[in-house]
């Protein structure tokens, strides 16, 4: 399984082959370390419901997970120098994700991201980066492996804003694949 850093790369090149605006707003290719953990992305790619499109589902998903990043902080390799234009640049990259997912035929994936995307949303506009986290976490889990019952009911729970749905979520993603954080 390819580290963050290595997905981050991928994202790098296929955004500045892409062109357009958001490849003239590509900062340099972030420092890092092949040997660090997967990431969202990575972990996704390696579940069985990706099986033989892991490069397809890691890139899109390093899509989505950028456009998050530009929706809440600063995007790791889009750096545009206008908060205005990170957050269009941000839809932009969630749109290009699902729509790739949504080509690939997976339409209960694009119903996960959508989502993990208005939960982390939800978890970002109540100041819980850390919830925002097991949501992405479990959000991967889910799209690699499928949703269990348990993750419906911890989604359920981060939708309530329980204070127990950090745990749960993490709880339904270790049940399924193991330790994802």
């Amino acid at each position: 399984m390819r580290s963050a850093w290595e997905g981050a790369a991928r994202l790098h090149l296929a955004l500045r082959t892409q062109g357009g605006t958001v490849a003239e707003n590509l900062g340099p290719l972030p420092d890092g370390d092949a040997t660090l953990a997967p990431g969202p992305a990575q972990v996704a790619a390696s579940g069985p419901r990706a099986a033989g499109r892991e490069n397809e589902y890691e890139l899109l998903l390093e899509m989505i997970l950028e456009g998050s990043r530009l929706h809440y902080g600063e995007g790791l390799v889009v750096r545009p120098g206008d908060i205005d234009l990170a957050l269009l640049l941000g839809d932009q990259l969630y749109a290009l994700g699902l729509s790739r997912l949504a080509a690939l035929g997976d339409v209960a994936a694009v119903a996960e991201l959508a989502d993990v995307i208005s939960l982390v949303a939800q978890a970002q506009a109540n100041s819980d980066p850390e919830l925002a986290r097991a949501i992405w976490d479990a959000g991967a889990v889910a799209v690699g492996w499928g949703p269990s019952e348990a993750h419906q009911t911890a989604k359920s729970l981060a939708r309530r804003g329980d204070c127990e749905a950090e745990q749960a979520l993490c709880a339904a993603a270790e049940a399924v694949r193991g330790v994802v954080r």
